[in-house]
């Protein structure tokens, strides 16, 4: 598991867009798997899974994103998990890393542009 968190401003559409162009545009095997949605009293919850094969690993990795906002402030969760071919211990994140990678470039690049 790789995890990354980040409190930023912005758009809660534009990041999550953003996010997703960026994920599933950068990676040839990646792949949109579901989401869920939830809006109350002025707060916004996304959760995105993404999926993508590592051809170091020569497995397939999960990508899952949680998005918080209210008016501009966001809140960004993004954990890995998978990779491994291990039974009892992971002996190959590398693919988890290059995964979440993705994310973290663009959400540091969307955060550089909005301060």
């Amino acid at each position: 598991m790789a995890k990354y968190e980040r409190e930023l401003t912005g758009s809660f559409n534009d990041l999550l867009a953003q996010i997703h162009a960026d994920v599933t545009g950068r990676s040839a095997t990646a792949s949109f798997e579901g989401g869920s949605d939830y809006q109350s009293n002025g707060i916004r919850l996304a959760v995105r899974v993404y999926e993508r094969y590592s051809m170091i690993g020569k497995n397939r990795v999960s990508l899952n994103i949680t998005l918080l906002g209210k008016d501009d402030k966001l809140f960004l969760s993004a954990i890995t998990s998978g990779g491994s071919q291990a039974m009892f211990f992971k002996i190959n994140v590398f693919g988890e890393q290059n995964f979440l990678d993705l994310c973290i470039k663009s959400v540091e690049r969307y955060a550089s542009r909005n301060g």
